[in-house]
């Protein structure tokens, strides 16, 4: 694969730490789209059509250079109700509440989308099935009081090691972070990519 730019259409720092992971150096554009879920829009096709709209935002504000773009849009399901990013600690403490001690579905989609010589574009996704601790009122009150659940899907981190939430997952660790590595590694070895993990 010939040198390109690589993008991460992201505005997500977990994301950046993540894909840094890969041992890939890429430059960051946040595309602006419309995120609304579509009438009765399959949630697997939901976070897919996100991230290729997401890709084809930031390539309408580049140059016609290779470049290699890498969008992702991460969604939490339970019981067929979205969680989305609490806008405040009311939402957040009855997100919290809910996923005590149940399980829940990270879903992630994500896209690769290679510009220039020899175009193509991959869309795939990847889900984890989360169990969440038997965590206390007082420590909901303590981690929202810290601010951390107000930017993540869900209203918590996974890798928030004082609250730490989750007992166990069933699937993709860095799914649950906000992109799964083991699914976007492989996408990028079909485009001819190698990457540090």
């Amino acid at each position: 694969m010939a040198p390109m730019r690589i993008i991460l259409a992201s505005s997500s720092p977990r994301r950046k730490q993540l894909l840094a992971r890969l041992g890939l150096r890429f430059d960051i554009i946040v595309p602006a789209i419309d995120e609304s879920r579509l009438p009765a829009e399959d949630l697997v096709e939901y976070a897919q059509r996100l991230s290729r709209q997401k890709a084809a935002a930031v390539l309408a504000h580049i140059n016609p250079q290779p470049s290699l773009i890498i969008a992702a849009d991460t969604i939490v399901e339970q019981h067929g109700d979205l969680l989305g990013k609490p806008p405040d600690a009311r939402v957040a403490q009855a997100m919290l509440l809910r996923l005590r001690g149940q399980a829940h579905t990270v879903i992630s989609g994500f896209t690769v989308r290679r510009v220039g010589d020899f175009p193509r574009i991959i869309t795939r996704h990847a889900r984890t099935t989360v169990h969440m601790r038997d965590y206390s009122e007082g420590e909901i009150a303590t981690y929202i009081a810290s601010g951390d659940p107000f930017d993540k899907a869900g209203g918590y981190a996974i890798q928030n090691t004082k609250f730490h939430p989750v007992a166990r997952i069933e699937g993709s660790y860095s799914n649950v972070v906000g992109l799964p590595l083991e699914a976007l590694r492989r996408a990028l070895g079909e485009l001819g990519l190698s990457t540090a993990l």
